[in-house]
């Protein structure tokens, strides 16, 4: 009897990972307001009854996308700094990782969370709430990367460590408009030349050496 329930909740869950997993990539182009029971139930073939067994509202099923979708983030932009020695090579891995993680299209849509953010900002509620405590999240990964190279002696310490972390996201935030908009597809190279340059300027002669030069950026092949 407990291995059949075991084996019903595993298929209960993969059900509902291939169900976020759809529901991600349409609100990612689509919008969160876009992704609805029924678009979903039509998409995978299920019925309603089904959906909701998972989901009970479509505020539910959008808390759920956003999760499912900050997962995929850590996975393609956070864990690969694990590598990255502890400060300025971690800051500027955080900065190139988030930059090819929307140039290679993770998400169809560009940047997940800066959709969600333009779609709810300036609509209270939970869905809204979520996207800015995720937002505020990757700006306090930015801000703790900053202290870290202070405290190594990498950075100077008259830079404010949140100003920085606030123009390093304004310049990706920026990179990605130009990119959906417009098609731009030398945006990601124009805002990598950017933050690096930044980098550089407040950097201490000890972390001038742990960056790679503007001239190998911009002769970086495209990926």
């Amino acid at each position: 009897m407990k291995a059949a329930k075991n084996a019903a909740r595993a298929r209960g869950e993969r059900t509902r990972q291939a169900i976020l997993k759809t529901a991600v990539d349409i609100a990612s182009v689509e919008g969160l307001e876009g992704l609805t029971i029924g678009r979903l139930a039509a998409k995978l073939s299920l019925s309603k009854s089904g959906l909701f067994a998972h989901f009970g509202s479509k505020e539910d099923l959008q808390l759920a996308t956003v999760d499912a979708a900050r997962a995929i983030f850590i996975r393609e932009v956070i864990r690969p700094t694990f590598e990255a020695a502890r400060g300025l090579p971690c800051l500027w891995t955080l900065c190139d990782v988030w930059l090819a993680y929307v140039q290679r299209g993770v998400f169809r849509g560009g940047c997940f969370f800066a959709a969600a953010a333009a779609e709810f900002d300036s609509r209270p509620g939970p869905v809204r709430d979520r996207v800015a405590e995720i937002m505020r999240e990757w700006l306090s990964t930015l801000r703790r990367a900053i202290v870290d190279a202070q405290q190594a002696l990498q950075l100077a310490n008259d830079i404010d460590p949140a100003q920085l972390a606030f123009e390093i996201n304004s310049l990706e935030m920026g990179a990605n408009w130009a990119f959906q908009l417009h098609g731009d597809k030398q945006a990601f190279k124009r805002a990598r030349d950017s933050i690096l340059e930044r980098l550089q300027r407040g950097s201490t002669e000890l972390g001038s050496t742990l960056l790679p030069s503007l001239k190998g950026t911009r002769n970086r092949k495209k990926r």
